[in-house]
C-alpha cells in the first residue's frame, strides 16, 4: 500500500470511528482500552458494535504506524516536506499509460 492508499484508508477509518464515537459519547481509544482489558458492555446489543468498533480502531492504529514508516521511507530518499508531498501527489494521480 503507497502513501496515498493508506492515507485514504485511514480517513475512510476515521469516519467510521467518527459514527461510533458520537454513537456512543466517548472517544474510541477509551472503548479499546476497556476492550482489550476484558471488559464487557453491560447492553448486550452493544456487544456487536464494541466488537467492530475495536476492530477498526485497531486496524487504525496498523495505518497509521504503516503511515509513520512510509513517511519516513520516502522523507530518506525525497528532499523533506516538498519531496513527500510531491511523492504522494504522484500516487494520487491515476495513470493514463500515455507519456
Amino acid at each position: 500500500m503507497n502513501l496515498h492508499d493508506t492515507l485514504t484508508d485511514i480517513h475512510a477509518l476515521e469516519t467510521e470511528l467518527l459514527i461510533f464515537e458520537r454513537k456512543y459519547g466517548i472517544r474510541s481509544e477509551t472503548l479499546y482500552a476497556a476492550y482489550i482489558e476484558g471488559e464487557e458492555p453491560e447492553d448486550d446489543s452493544w456487544v456487536l458494535d464494541f466488537g467492530e468498533w475495536a476492530s477498526i480502531y485497531r486496524t487504525w492504529l496498523s495505518r497509521q504506524a504503516e503511515y509513520r514508516n512510509e513517511v519516513q521511507r520516502i522523507r530518506q530518499s525525497a528532499s523533506g516536506l516538498t519531496g513527500l508531498i510531491k511523492v504522494s501527489h504522484e500516487q494520487s494521480v491515476p495513470h493514463t499509460g500515455r507519456l
